[in-house]
C-alpha cells in the first residue's frame, strides 16, 4: 500500500512539474517573462534535476538583457543534461551578445551536433561565421537542415549568401530563385539575386 501511495505521489509530482513547465513556456512565448520566470522557478524546485526549467530561466534572462543570469542558467542546464541542445544554443546566444564569436560558434556547433534541426543553432552559427569569416561547417549544417525541411526560406537565404561568399555563384542563384518562387515578395532574396546578376553582367563586359 505504501509503495502504491508513493508511486501515485511521484506521478502527481511529475504531472505538476510538466504543467508548470508548459505554463512557463506559454507565458514566455507570449512575452510575459515575469510570469514565465515564476513558473520555471517553481518547476525547478519540484524537479531540481531537470534541465528544461533552467533553459527557460536562461531565455527569460536573455530577453531581459541579464547576460550573467542567462549564462548561469544555461550552464546549470548543461550540467544537468549534457545532451541538451537548447542549453548550448543558449550559451551561444549569450556569447554572441557579448561579441565572443569564437565561443558562440563553438556552442552553436555543439548544439547542432546534438540536434541538427536546431534552428536557433543554425542561424546563430551563420551569424557568427559571418563575423569570423569561417563558412565551411555552416554550409554543411544549412544543407542538412534543408534536406529535412525543404522550403524553409529563413535558412535558404543564409545558404544562398554563403554560396555567394564561397564563389558558388550558380548554386546561390538557384537557391535565390527557389526562394522567390516560394516567397515572391522576399526583398532580401530579390536584392541579392539582382546584385549577383549585375556583377556577372559587369564581369562579362570587362
Amino acid at each position: 500500500m505504501d509503495i502504491a501511495r508513493k508511486n501515485a505521489s511521484q506521478h502527481d509530482s511529475t504531472q505538476h512539474y510538466e504543467i508548470l513547465q508548459e505554463l512557463g513556456d506559454c507565458y514566455c512565448s507570449m512575452g510575459d517573462y515575469e510570469k514565465a520566470r515564476k513558473y520555471y522557478e517553481n518547476a525547478a524546485v519540484l524537479e531540481p534535476d531537470e534541465a528544461a526549467p533552467y533553459v527557460g530561466l536562461g531565455v527569460v534572462a536573455l530577453q531581459n538583457n541579464q547576460m550573467d543570469d542567462a549564462h548561469a542558467a544555461f550552464k546549470v542546464a548543461c550540467r544537468l543534461d549534457n545532451t541538451c541542445a537548447k542549453a548550448y544554443s543558449g550559451l551561444g546566444m549569450v556569447a554572441q551578445q557579448n561579441n565572443d564569436y569564437r565561443y558562440a560558434f563553438d556552442m552553436y556547433l555543439k548544439s547542432l551536433e546534438l540536434d541538427s534541426e536546431n534552428l536557433i543553432g543554425i542561424l546563430g552559427l551563420f551569424q557568427t561565421s559571418c563575423q569570423m569569416g569561417s563558412f565551411e561547417q555552416v554550409t554543411h549544417y544549412l544543407e542538412m537542415y534543408l534536406d529535412m525541411h525543404p522550403g524553409d526560406t529563413s535558412v535558404m537565404y543564409p545558404l544562398a549568401a554563403l554560396y555567394m561568399k564561397d564563389g558558388k555563384i550558380e548554386a546561390s542563384q538557384n537557391v535565390l530563385r527557389d526562394i522567390l518562387v516560394l516567397d515572391p515578395k522576399n526583398k532580401d532574396a530579390a536584392n541579392l539575386l539582382e546584385e549577383i546578376e549585375h556583377n556577372l553582367a559587369q564581369a562579362q563586359n570587362v
